[in-house]
């Protein structure tokens, strides 16, 4: 009797919003109906977003992807012969061929699409749990010297050493530490954490392991977004199937060390991305943005050292043990060691996840990528970084994606979200959703935040407006600007300016001004 062919359809959210779950009983009631025998695998999303769901076949020759699959495609697919690879206007050849795929430098994410994302036995043969491994051969010190020679900086927005963080945690003099995952992935046109939560939960798990042997903490948290139902179900169901196996408890893979943790379902607010934030909501308060100092790395969740990463960073890690600090650190350029998951949203033809080496261009991600705009018109602006990042002209496209070389232009990677606009946008109006954004979603604790925002909102529409006063109104605009990057407490209200800045500099005309009157003001800012 022949085995079983395998079929791969995602179970990831974006997936299952285009009938995923159809796809999947279509293909079992048609196998069922012709006697053909299959295994079919839900596995996490191979990130091209426009071609869901993709199902796969284990062919031979390797998986063959065809898709967008839609239930009343799965007849005519049998008929075409596509468990064999078979020829079909749905079908994309083999998987690992496609260009999108082809053209990715894929560590983090390199499991993601191909395992079954629950199955312990999936993820170590596909590597699973070898950074970890080593890990425990090593000294904490060890561990966190490895980590800060691979040059990864947190993935989460600020992009502060990692190794740095950790060494502060190891170093601190406590009874009780803690290892806590942000996954409250709230930016606009982000949606990394939330697969890679789904598709490969184990290597999340393995990461904040490998930290809690570095800083000597004994338990975790993930405080994951509750708009998130599928990565929260995944999660709880790899934790406990990890717990099981010997992977969390009293003695983590025979090492002698104890690890636990859990998943906390976020509160609802944008504002507990923030990590300060975080810890009150995890404390049971509401998520008010703490002082610092002191930071959290001395005096954090329940007053104790306590390391906060988000998904990224910790999945990032594994990689970093399992094949030495120089290995990761030689992907990128300058300081901007690594990989990132840039993840393209907005109008754009092939919208997805794409996981590349810093030093490419925001161009070669809209074109070579994202083939350009969806409506067919010419794209205008790309906003870089989530709702707080800066508006980005074409004249802007061709810098090279790196930390310090975004802080050169007054914008900023983040968490490596891009959303694409065409030529029919009105710069204007987005602008004041930046700021109406800040005002609905600032926790209210300093000024410039609070009032800030608020005053913006009415300082754009008067300018909107127009009238004699308009460029009084663009010079306190400016200033208020100024005042919220300088004074406000935390990123909220300190990076609101950047994408209404950006707009006003880059497209003065959606404001009613020239282009001569708004070089003059920016210079005199």
């Amino acid at each position: 009797m022949n085995a079983p062919i395998k079929i791969y359809v995602p179970r990831d959210a974006a997936a299952l919003a285009v009938d995923a779950d159809a796809v999947s009983a279509a293909i079992e009631r048609v196998a069922q109906e012709r006697g053909v025998a299959i295994s079919l695998v839900r596995n996490g999303s191979r990130g091209l977003l426009w071609l869901e769901p993709l199902v796969e076949i284990a062919t031979p020759q390797g998986r063959v992807a065809y898709g967008p699959v839609q239930p009343d495609d799965v007849p005519g697919l049998f008929d075409a012969g596509w468990l064999q690879g078979g020829a079909h206007a749905l079908c994309h050849g083999q998987t690992e061929d496609i260009p999108y795929l082809k053209n990715q430098e894929r560590l983090t994410f390199a499991r993601v699409g191909i395992t079954d994302p629950l199955s312990l036995d999936d993820y170590t043969s596909h590597g699973g749990l070898e950074g970890m491994r080593r890990a425990i051969a090593m000294t904490s010190a060890q561990i966190v010297d490895e980590v800060l020679n691979s040059g990864l900086r947190g993935r989460g927005g600020a992009a502060f050493p990692t190794g740095i963080k950790w060494k502060t945690v190891l170093a601190a003099n406590a009874a009780q530490k803690y290892v806590v995952c942000n996954a409250d992935e709230g930016d606009s046109g982000t949606f990394a954490d939330r697969m890679l939560m789904e598709g490969d939960p184990y290597v999340l798990i393995e990461g904040m392991a490998i930290a809690v042997l570095a800083v000597v903490a004994t338990y975790g948290y993930i405080y994951v977004r509750s708009e998130y139902p599928h990565a929260i179900a995944a999660l709880e169901e790899a934790i406990a199937r990890a717990r099981r196996a010997g992977w969390l408890g009293a003695d983590i893979l025979g090492s002698g060390r104890a690890f636990d943790l859990e998943v906390r379902k976020g509160a609802g607010a944008y504002i507990c991305g923030e990590e300060t934030s975080l810890l009150e909501s995890l404390e049971g308060k509401r998520g008010l943005v703490r002082a610092k100092p002191p930071l959290p790395a001395i005096q954090g969740l329940f007053g104790q050292p306590t390391v906060i990463n988000n998904v990224i960073s910790l999945a990032s890690v594994p990689i970093i043990l399992a094949r030495g600090a120089n290995y990761y650190r030689d992907y990128g350029v300058g300081r901007s060691h690594g990989t990132l998951p840039f993840q393209l949203a907005g109008n754009l033809k092939q919208a997805g996840l794409v996981e590349k080496a810093f030093g490419l261009t925001l161009r070669e991600l809209l074109y070579d990528f994202g083939a350009g705009s969806a409506s067919g018109r010419p794209l205008r602006a790309v906003q870089v970084g989530g709702p707080l990042g800066a508006y980005l002209p074409e004249s802007q496209w061709d810098v090279p994606l790196d930390y310090e070389a975004y802080v050169g232009i007054s914008a900023m990677i983040g968490h490596g979200g891009l959303v694409a606009f065409d030529d029919t946008v009105d710069m204007a109006r987005m602008a004041r959703y930046a700021m109406e954004f800040c005002a609905v979603e600032s926790c209210g604790k300093c000024t410039p935040c609070r009032i800030g925002s608020t005053r913006g909102v009415e300082t754009i529409d008067k300018i909107v407006a127009g009238g004699p006063q308009r460029e009084q109104h663009v010079t306190l605009l400016r200033d208020l600007c100024d005042t919220m990057l300088g004074g406000s407490l935390c990123a909220l209200g300190g990076m609101a300016p950047y994408p209404v800045l950006s707009a006003l500099n880059h497209y003065p005309e959606d404001f009613g001004i020239s282009a001569s009157r708004a070089a003059e003001a920016a210079a005199r800012t």
